[in-house]
């Protein structure tokens, strides 16, 4: 398996164990954000900590798995980005669309602050 699905009580948690995110792993990638999505989770924190190249199909994987959480008004967070893909989401200009936090218990924390928010807001 290309990817780890962990579920949690807020979000759920996908691990990439690829080194490459390419076109190989994008549909099963793409087949486990759609699941996530119609099982009603609304927030997505995508780790990618271990991969280490993303290429354009790959980055089409991360926008279908961003619209999936914003069009259930959730969230959609990547941790652990290298230098070598927060470039490539740069050029693609991608950085002004996705969340991207450092570590792992920073996207966890940020997607709770994004939670206590919608909250607040529902109550208004």
């Amino acid at each position: 398996m290309n990817f780890e699905i962990e579920k949690k009580e807020s979000y759920t948690l996908v691990i990439s164990k690829v080194e490459k995110l390419d076109s190989q792993v994008v549909n099963e990638l793409k087949s486990h954000f759609a699941a996530i999505s119609s099982a009603s989770d609304r927030n997505i924190i995508f780790d990618l900590s271990l991969t280490r190249y993303c290429d354009s199909s790959g980055l089409s994987a991360i926008l279908i798995g961003n619209r999936l959480c914003k069009d259930a008004k959730g969230s959609f967070i990547i941790a652990g980005v290298n230098s070598a893909i927060k470039k490539i989401i740069s050029i693609a200009q991608l950085n002004k669309v996705l969340k991207i936090l450092p570590t792992l218990s920073e996207a966890v924390d940020y997607l709770f602050m994004e939670e206590i928010e919608r909250q607040l807001d529902d109550q208004e």
